[in-house]
């Protein structure tokens, strides 16, 4: 099931006036205003993107709300990702580290570092999460991360560009204080753009030795959360092999690998999965593998995820993403 680490929702929650107890709850004062189960300090994706979707509908102020969210962000607190970029040598290398551990910390979201000329974009792709709150993901995401690259540098930090792909929030403005270069709205991919010679400055901890002791460490971790339960893994691999003929039913599949239907159930949520979400996964992934690798027609890769209409695959597309498959598959290429 996705995640995300319980440090990012209690300090963006604390950055709207509520707060995230260790235990689930999250305040407004002494009201409740939702319950979720915390497992070893994580929370479903699910839970944090409605976290996201409450703050949305009662504050319409989102700049302030992400700016203070990065600034309060505890870098440490993050534990060993933290220390892993405080001890890269520049601030390429810190992104670097962002793109490949930050899974450790949200499988929700996925940093690319791209090149984009002489620098690179440091861009966020939605992996999951729908709702009204989703514009926070890059909002928060990219603010907190420019304030923790921005803190490890020895000098001042300035980005040449940052772009979001949705339309500005009505304190706008407050983005470029924070960021202190321009912001544009309506672009085509959410990400920070950095030039060649800010890449190079260096960070002020920069030890090659305890950075290659904590990727090591770090790597170990990412291969244990990368590795789908066999079961899980089996379940998703049935359901992509007969998603051309329509969404499979749970029947079905359970009859192929050899389970009743309760059986699977119940051993799918020993997991934290349900086969509705393995199939809505499964779809995704696959959809979004296609557009990456290959430039098949969207109305192929609508028909081989199980659709029946083109229409319908583009509004899960965009609420898998947040964008258009036209949109995603142009992003790629620019």
């Amino acid at each position: 099931m996705p995640f995300v680490s319980m440090i990012i929702s209690q300090n963006f929650a604390g950055a709207a006036g509520l707060s995230l107890t260790p235990d689930g709850e999250l305040l407004d004062g002494q009201d409740v205003l939702l319950r979720t189960k915390v497992k070893d300090g994580r929370i479903p994706a699910e839970v944090h993107h409605e976290i996201l979707g409450i703050v949305a509908l009662r504050v319409p102020d989102r700049a302030a709300i992400s700016v203070r969210h990065a600034r309060a962000l505890d870098f440490d607190k993050v534990g060993a990702v933290a220390l892993a970029c405080k001890a890269a040598r520049n601030v390429d290398g810190v992104l670097q580290r962002v793109a490949r551990y930050h899974t450790l910390l949200s499988d929700s979201v996925r940093y690319h570092l791209d090149e984009r000329g002489a620098g690179k974009l440091l861009r966020q792709e939605i992996l999951g999460g729908s709702g009204p709150g989703l514009v926070f993901s890059p909002e928060a995401g990219l603010s907190a991360l420019f304030g923790a690259v921005d803190q490890v540098a020895i000098d001042k930090i300035t980005p040449d560009l940052v772009t979001f792909r949705h339309a500005p929030p009505r304190d706008a403005h407050l983005f470029e204080d924070f960021f202190g270069c321009p912001v544009k709205f309506e672009a085509e991919a959410d990400g920070i753009l950095f030039s060649q010679e800010t890449l190079q400055k260096e960070n002020r901890l920069g030890d090659n030795a305890l950075s290659d002791f904590l990727t090591q460490h770090l790597d170990a971790e990412l291969a244990k959360i990368s590795v789908d339960p066999t079961l899980v893994q089996a379940t998703k691999e049935e359901i992509g092999r007969t998603l051309s003929a329509g969404p499979p039913k749970m029947a079905d599949v359970a009859r192929t690998l050899g389970f009743s239907v309760r059986s699977l159930h119940r051993r799918l949520a020993d997991h934290g999965v349900t086969f509705q979400t393995l199939t809505e996964e499964t779809r995704r992934d696959i959809a979004l593998s296609m557009l990456r690798e290959d430039d098949r027609p969207f109305s192929e890769i609508a028909f081989l995820t199980g659709f029946s209409e083109q229409s319908a695959f583009n509004r899960a597309f965009k609420r898998w993403t947040n964008q258009t498959p036209a949109n995603y598959r142009k992003s790629l290429a620019s």
